[in-house]
């Protein structure tokens, strides 16, 4: 595989904001603590270079969350499925996906719609035979299956529901993402739209708690060169796809929070302080116990390096796509 370095100096110029904060979309969010943010939504050209592409290219893929934010999240979550009557239980493979109703629908059965944003010359078209290898990387990946390891199954598994070629110099850079994706997406809350771009990132996502406010930018932006074969060095495994996924189905970073409680409310990955680069065997940034989870899909590390979900997230995913998606 020719692996050649990735571009991450380009420059984006203005973008629309990504991911509209609502305190609808989180009723026991006060409208105080949402101003205190400073913005309402996650414009990636507020983020330096260095910050951006330099330091990380996984870096500033979801709106920020703050503590006061996440707790008001997870407390309508939980009571979302006490009203629908679900568990942690519906967390386990193969539930939590139930026969939704609706726009909703299994979580064993996901649709996926795939938005090649090319530029008028033709950069960034890629192959049929890369799409169904992007697709397959995540079903492999959502199974336990990835070829670098052993995993959880996440219950989650992916068809390609179709493919969208759109040739605009704009939209390839990412320019005017709300317009774009508010003009392609398709498919209902259940459906995860992939836009492939051509940006200073590797990603960037929505989570599944901003459907209801935001359906029509619901999904990931991925880099097009992330793709299996393509040109991203050391993040050319298709992997950045199953990291934006996770978001979209309600993961947080391993190093949400840092060391502190509640973390990324998930109890079996170990505390981190801040994202890996690369693949640090044996980093441990917290004194909590457990060496920081390098391997795991929700952390910054090299496509090469990732392997597992955790049997808590894969409940989580579960719980969330009850939730939201279902």
């Amino acid at each position: 595989m020719n692996r050649t370095t990735k571009r991450f100096g380009a420059v984006l110029g203005a973008l629309t904001c990504a991911f509209a904060l609502s305190t609808s979309a989180v009723p026991a969010l006060s409208a105080s603590a949402a101003s205190s943010t400073g913005k309402d939504c996650f414009d990636p050209t507020t983020v330096d270079a260095a910050a951006r592409g330099a330091t990380n290219p996984r870096a500033h893929d979801t709106r920020d969350i703050t503590a006061a934010q996440q707790k008001a999240i997870e407390a309508k979550t939980k009571a979302i499925l006490a009203a629908k009557g679900a568990s942690a239980s519906k967390g386990k493979p193969g539930g939590g996906g139930g026969g939704g109703t609706g726009t909703g629908g299994p979580l064993n059965n996901i649709p996926v719609y795939v938005h090649v944003m090319t530029s008028t010359s033709g950069a960034g078209d890629v192959t049929d035979a890369q799409i169904a290898a992007q697709i397959n990387v995540l079903n492999q990946t959502y199974s336990g299956h990835d070829v670098n390891g052993t995993g959880h199954d996440t219950g989650a598994r992916f068809y390609l529901a179709g493919t969208n070629r759109i040739a605009n110099n704009t939209w390839h850079a990412d320019r005017q993402s709300t317009t774009y994706r508010s003009q392609t997406r398709q498919g209902g809350k259940n459906a995860l739209n992939i836009w492939l771009v051509d940006f200073n990132y590797l990603g960037i996502a929505t989570f599944p708690w901003d459907y209801a406010a935001n359906p029509s930018i619901d999904g990931i932006r991925v880099e097009y060169s992330s793709l299996p074969g393509g040109s991203a060095t050391n993040y050319d495994l298709g992997e950045t796809a199953t990291h934006e996924a996770g978001h979209w189905l309600g993961l947080y970073h391993t190093f949400q929070g840092g060391c502190n409680d509640p973390g990324d409310e998930v109890a079996d990955t170990p505390a981190q302080a801040s994202p890996s680069s690369g693949c640090p065997t044996g980093r441990d940034s917290c004194a909590a116990p457990g060496l920081d989870p390098i391997h795991n899909y929700m952390d910054y590390s090299y496509d090469s390096c990732y392997y597992e979900f955790t049997p808590n997230q894969v409940t989580r995913i579960g719980q969330m796509w009850t939730a939201y998606r279902q």
